[in-house]
């Protein structure tokens, strides 16, 4: 305020020493002697009115008891139709006019500046009649700037000494000095609101943080309303507040580091509470030009304080994830069985890992401003899981008598990775992501091979008599063997969570139609008779299949139970049979439809003996299975004694140019890649089939 005064006042204190100037016309003429302004201004701030200010001369006394009574506008209307008046006269005006006049401009100007002084009184902001008086004061310093101009304009004549009057620059540099001064006081007064935060430093940006929202707020709500849409109040006062927190925030940094809580609470305002806080608050938003603001800080500074906290972040991950492995490896070393919740095996591993990230990662969004570099806290989410994949690879590997509980409470652990980091869709960058995933995948088929390693190694053994004559004939029952083996076996997974057991059996269901279907390809070449008897089989083969892993363990006998398979032949008159496969899987086992597709599509092609026929039912098998190439084409048609070479050529020559082009439309998961069919190569070479 004083900053402002000292302007306003330079030519009265001129007059004060009784100097003499001369005017525009030669005339040497004396300027009024004014009392001390200092003293007038230390009264008004002391009383933060000009009621009370002293006049010891009594000059302008009657000015200032008009101003009471009467607008601030009209008075300055007066005022300004008084000076012209004065000086558009041919004749040299009356000195003690002048003086007179120039008195009570100087009376107005101090009582325009006290109204916008008292701007966010709480009398003025609760107010009408004090509202009235700022906006009349606004209107004043309108009046007085377009007389500013037409003095500028006029080159003939005398001018008054007090032009320019410069209102509206004297205006801004009052504000200036009224938010600098909020401000610095907010930051030196004891609030209440913020005694509850550790340390001096986050008192501080609290209690001014909270002025600026406070004032904006009343700028916006309040006193916007007293100017014109031309001087865009509200951004102005939002420039200043902006720099003085600015330049209150670098004076904090300046002194050198910070301590680790001071500095996220510092970044915390910076990119968080300021920009979505205040500047987005319901009431500012869209109305203050943010994007002329900028940072709190400069990006020197700003990086050096986002630097010191990701550094301690970092630490602090890395420290919090290795304890929680290592607490776990040293649980399952030692013997103890996980604890039981819902009736199957858990471990708190995911949860605890989980909560310590997920809390990092919404910290860091509120305290640093790039999130490109959440990369440096992620990061650590990887080396985990590829250091905790290695401790569970390397428990496998030893003698322990409670790895089955412990790899079941891993792979609920593992369901619980996946879904968190597949949820992350912002923040994992997408090469990591599959990262992550893959690790996860190998971790999942670590604990699927240790549970089910026995009845993996028994698939081959119990599979070799397929398409031997006892299998045809149906007096060796193959399936019905190797189904009950497998419920024994997998009696001991009640305890493994639901979600993963069906998951787990999923797996082994797709590792029983391989088998089978690899031992089929691998089978010689069979009769007609053979053929259709034998794709009878593989119809009733897949209906058992199916129906022990829709039932989730238990292995029942099909008639026994509601069919989850069925498979009927339709006559056609002078056609073969046509096998329509209809698989009614219950919701627990989403894989046996398209496995028993699988098995229903050979069979098919096994029972057909028509050339076409066997071509049309190819190429809908190959639609249906895109990853289905050329050598298992050959596999599956030299079982067919029946098809000369030609037959053969025909067929594969109509598969390739039938298979869909976009392999994206089609639903059915990779099956014919996973069997292995390079034997085939030489036996088509033999034959002479290529085309």
């Amino acid at each position: 305020m004083m900053m402002w005064f000292s302007g306003v006042t330079s030519r009265g204190q001129q007059s004060s020493r009784g100097s003499v100037e001369e005017n525009r016309d030669g005339e040497k003429r004396r300027l009024p002697k004014l009392k001390n302004p200092a003293k007038i201004w230390k009264n008004l701030r002391q009383q933060n009115h000009i009621h009370n200010t002293v006049d010891e001369d009594g000059c302008g006394g009657a000015v200032q008891q008009e101003q009471k009574e009467e607008q601030l506008e009209e008075v300055s209307r007066r005022l300004i139709f008084r000076e012209e008046q004065l000086f558009s006269q041919d004749s040299p005006s009356e000195e003690e006019e002048e003086d007179q006049l120039q008195r009570d401009v100087e009376a107005l100007r101090l009582q325009i500046w006290t109204a916008v002084h008292n701007t966010f009184t709480a009398s003025y902001t609760s107010s009408t009649g004090e509202l009235e008086v700022l906006r009349s004061a606004v209107v004043s310093i309108q009046q007085q700037e377009e007389q500013d101009r037409r003095w500028m304009g006029c080159h003939e004549g005398r001018v008054p000494v007090w032009r320019p009057q410069k209102c509206l620059s004297a205006h801004n540099r009052l504000l200036q000095n009224m938010v600098e001064s909020r401000l610095m006081k907010a930051a030196e007064e004891d609030s209440d609101g913020a005694d509850g935060l550790s340390s001096p430093l986050k008192r501080e940006v609290c209690r001014v943080g909270r002025c600026v929202k406070e004032d904006l707020l009343t700028v916006v709500r309040i006193v916007q309303n007293c100017y014109p849409p031309q001087m865009d109040i509200l951004n102005l006062y939002a420039g200043l507040y902006h720099q003085s927190f600015s330049a209150r925030l670098s004076q904090l940094t300046a002194s050198g580091s910070l301590e680790t809580d001071d500095c996220s609470y510092l970044l915390f305002w910076i990119n968080h509470c300021y920009p979505h806080e205040i500047l987005k608050h319901e009431d500012l938003e869209g109305k203050i030009k943010t994007a002329c603001l900028g940072s709190l800080l400069q990006p020197n500074h700003l990086d050096r304080l986002e630097d010191q906290y990701l550094t301690h972040k970092e630490d602090k991950v890395k420290l919090w994830l290795n304890t929680a492995l290592r607490k776990e490896e040293e649980s399952w070393l030692s013997g103890k069985t996980p604890e039981l919740i819902d009736q199957y095996c858990f471990s708190p591993l995911a949860i605890d890992v989980i909560q310590v990230l997920d809390g990092s990662l919404t910290e860091f969004s509120c305290v640093v401003g790039e999130q490109i570099k959440v990369q440096r806290i992620t990061a650590h989410l990887e080396s985990f899981l590829s250091r905790y994949k290695r401790c569970v690879e390397e428990f496998v590997k030893g003698d322990h008598r409670n790895v089955h509980s412990v790899i079941k409470a891993q792979l609920v652990c593992e369901q619980q990775f996946r879904d968190y980091i597949t949820g992350q869709t912002g923040i994992l960058m997408e090469q990591q992501r599959h990262r992550c995933l893959d690790t996860l995948t190998a971790l999942k088929d670590c604990g699927y091979r240790c549970l089910t390693c026995p009845s993996r190694v028994q698939l081959k053994v119990c599979f070799s008599p397929l398409w031997t004559e006892g299998w045809l004939d149906g007096s060796l029952p193959v399936v019905d063997s190797l189904l009950d083996s497998l419920n024994q076996q997998l009696s001991d997974l009640s305890d493994l969570k639901p979600a993963c057991r069906q998951a787990l059996l999923s797996v082994l269901h797709e590792d029983v139609v391989l088998q089978y279907v690899k031992r089929t390809m691998r089978s010689r070449s069979r009769s007609r008779e053979q053929q259709v008897g034998g794709a009878r089989r593989m119809i009733d083969d897949a209906q058992k299949i199916s129906d022990f892993f829709s039932q989730g363990v238990s292995h029942v006998h099909a008639h026994a139970h509601t069919q989850s398979l069925t498979c009927t032949l339709r006559f056609r008159p002078g056609q073969f049979p046509v096998c329509v496969c209809v698989c009614v899987c219950p919701q627990g086992c989403r894989a046996c439809v398209w496995l028993g597709d699988v098995l229903c599509g050979l069979a098919e092609i096994l029972r057909l003996q028509d050339p076409g026929s066997v071509q049309l039912e190819m190429v809908s098998l190959s639609r249906s299975f895109p990853d289905l190439s050329g050598a298992h084409v050959s596999a599956l048609l030299s079982l067919k004694a029946g098809l000369s070479a030609a037959d053969v050529r025909s067929i594969r020559r109509s598969v390739e140019e039938n298979r869909l082009l976009d392999v994206s439309t089609n639903q059915s998961p990779p099956f014919f890649s996973k069997v292995k069919v390079k034997w085939i190569s030489n036996k088509i070479n033999q034959m002479g089939l290529k085309t």
